[in-house]
């Protein structure tokens, strides 16, 4: 005969008043907080799409009014912009890419008993996290090595950063021993042990070190403006600084490259230097903010769980 299995009721957990009221408190200062935080971008973007004769004056503030999307049509038509675009997305993918993969590399090399010198090179490297010569001597350097006007200056000058070495070497360390060991009993040497073992374990930590390198670089304007006189190697951000102090005039040379249809449209349509600034600011952000989706899952998957049994 087949038992009847008891069946248990769930008991849902009572609530005290007091409980109630800290939540309730904790959701509004969290939702503060993020309206302080979204609140900034969604102003630029409303006034982008409003009627720019309000946006001067300052009247739009939470919702937008004479909708238009002329602002994004005429400022893409700025000379040098689609150019600078390329420049910024080149410098942004190989630079990532370098740096990611030599962090991880001298990251692991570093936790390497069979590497010579291990500790003093790790501390050599360690040490110009804290001393730094200071512009001049480095625009010296870069002079010397030919990496003014040149797209690599992008590129080597920040390929090896000593912060995200000690990120990746810190993960690496948190790896158990039995994984490399096994490796090398199975004959794999230190580049195989490096590709197919710690490489596919660290992914959280590259994914963190790939944002922060990404931002970073996409943010870059200042060695655009030290070492690049080349209008063709300009960056978008460099290209946005130019644009941020040059409003005024860029307003006139967005409206003078209107047909005559469109200067004969409504003065809310004709561009003024606020709605160049704002807009710029949209077409330069945006992209870097929709990197972060592809990489969120890395900071919360639990790449270690069930790695090496006990």
């Amino acid at each position: 005969m087949d038992e009847k299995q008891p069946k248990y009721k769930k008991k849902k957990m009572k609530t005290s008043l007091g409980d109630k009221i800290l939540s309730t408190v904790t959701y509004i200062i969290y939702t503060f907080f993020a309206f302080v935080c979204v609140y900034p971008f969604y102003y630029i973007f409303i006034n982008t799409i409003s009627a720019n004769n309000l946006s001067e004056r300052g009247k739009i503030l939470f919702w937008p009014q004479g909708l238009h999307f002329t602002n994004y049509v005429n400022v893409l038509k700025i000379p040098g912009l689609f150019q600078a675009l390329k420049v910024s997305v080149a410098r942004t993918v190989l630079g990532t890419a370098l740096t990611v993969i030599i962090a991880a590399f001298l990251g692991y090399m570093f936790t390497r008993d069979t590497l010579w010198k291990r500790k003093f090179w790790y501390r050599f490297v360690v040490a110009t996290m804290y001393f730094n010569a200071g512009i001049i001597p480095w625009f010296i350097t870069m002079k010397n090595l030919g990496l003014t006007n040149n797209f690599w200056a992008y590129i080597f000058p920040v390929a090896v950063s000593p912060f995200y070495i000690v990120l990746c070497k810190t993960f690496v360390e948190s790896i158990p021993k039995e994984l490399q060991d096994a490796a090398e009993i199975d004959g794999a040497g230190t580049l195989r042990i490096f590709r197919s073992i710690i490489l596919p374990v660290i992914k959280p930590i590259l994914a963190t070190v790939a944002i922060f390198t990404a931002v970073s670089q996409w943010n870059s304007f200042q060695d655009t403006l030290l070492l690049v006189t080349d209008s063709k190697l300009y960056t978008l951000q460099f290209t946005l600084y130019q644009y941020i102090n040059q409003a005024s005039s860029l307003k006139a040379l967005v409206n003078s490259s209107t047909s005559s249809a469109n200067m004969a449209a409504s003065l809310a349509s004709a561009q003024t230097a606020t709605s160049i600034r704002m807009t710029v600011t949209i077409i330069v952000v945006t992209p870097i903010i929709l990197v972060y989706p592809f990489f969120q899952r890395f900071f919360v998957k639990g790449i270690m769980i069930g790695a090496v049994k006990g």
